[in-house]
């Protein structure tokens, strides 16, 4: 597995698309991964367990991936995760995402400086994200999956169809997240079964996106995250490829690490040549995964002397 991320504190370092911003107070670094192309899952130890995150393009897209990601301590073992899936097929859609994770990360920034409620900063981050690309007007859009992590608790914020689920260490579903689409509700009305809705023509069309003057925040009940429960917010890159059931019986069981990389292998093999009766659809591949340990995970991001900065690609000014 590949550890990504320096320690040095106040640091803004980039490894490939991945831009790391470590906060001046906390012993945890932020993660942002934006135009990822990443060919193993990233892992790392947070105070309370461990996150991996994962992001590459479609195969065969020149253009960059309009997924984006990212990992925001929020100070006390309190975190922000989050996944954004631009829409467009174009550069509109990237930007519309990392938007959206900027604006997050700058509200996160702001909440912790002002002393103010972590539900407040994800409110604020994400009215602020759908301004500003409202603001670009030029049609872009992006979902966005959100996840605070506080107290031993989680709680969900999501616009679009970018999946959330919860799944506790025998495999079941504490938490999934209804895709804001019609074939979505269609399946949580029970008219619609998830195999057919995976094959539905309509999929992809999406109600509730980030860009939109309409746009809504679906804001999910607090939920406790027990001891190996795992967390995972995902593009649909992940769920158009693999059902419900098998992502539950790849992320329940293992060390997280092996977890990941057979959930990003097997949707990258189904986007590439799937078998018979198989979902498949190339796509941007983008999630992030949080397992709950005793006391934290074992590995870390590396220094910032480990790290080699890419030569297209620095920190912009917004990181």
């Amino acid at each position: 597995m590949r550890d990504l991320v320096g320690s040095v504190i106040g640091a803004v370092v980039a490894r490939g698309s991945i831009v790391l911003s470590v906060a001046m107070s906390d012993p945890d670094p932020g993660l942002r991964v934006l135009d990822g192309e990443m060919d193993e899952v990233a892992v790392h130890a947070l105070a309370s367990g461990e996150v991996a995150v994962f992001s590459c393009r479609s195969p065969g897209r020149e253009g960059p991936n309009e997924d984006s990601a990212a990992v925001l301590p929020f100070g006390d073992g309190s975190y922000v995760f989050a996944v954004a899936d631009g829409l467009g097929g174009n550069r509109a859609g990237a930007r519309a995402s990392s938007l959206a994770i900027d604006a997050l990360a700058a509200a996160v920034l702001e909440a912790r400086r002002e002393q103010w409620p972590l539900r407040t900063a994800m409110m604020n981050g994400i009215e602020r994200a759908n301004e500003a690309i409202l603001g670009l007007g030029v049609g872009a859009c992006t979902t966005l999956s959100a996840v605070e992590l506080a107290d031993g608790a989680v709680r969900p914020y999501h616009v679009g169809d970018s999946m959330i689920l919860l799944i506790g260490q025998r495999g079941r579903l504490k938490l999934q997240t209804v895709a804001h689409s019609p074939v979505g509700f269609a399946v949580e009305a029970g008219l619609l079964d998830e195999d057919k809705a995976m094959h539905h023509a309509e999929r992809h069309l999406v109600s509730n996106v980030l860009g939109a003057p309409d746009m809504r925040i679906e804001v999910g009940s607090q939920r406790r995250i027990a001891l190996r429960d795992t967390l995972l917010l995902a593009s649909d890159g992940l769920s158009d490829n693999l059902r419900t059931d098998e992502i539950v019986a790849l992320l329940r069981t293992g060390p997280l690490d092996a977890a990941c990389e057979r959930l990003a292998e097997l949707a990258r093999a189904r986007m590439h040549a799937p078998g018979d009766g198989e979902p498949s659809k190339p796509d941007d591949l983008t999630f992030v995964a949080f397992r709950r340990v005793a006391q934290g995970g074992r590995r870390s991001w590396p220094t910032r002397s480990e790290a080699k900065p890419n030569e297209d690609r620095s920190p912009s000014a917004s990181d």
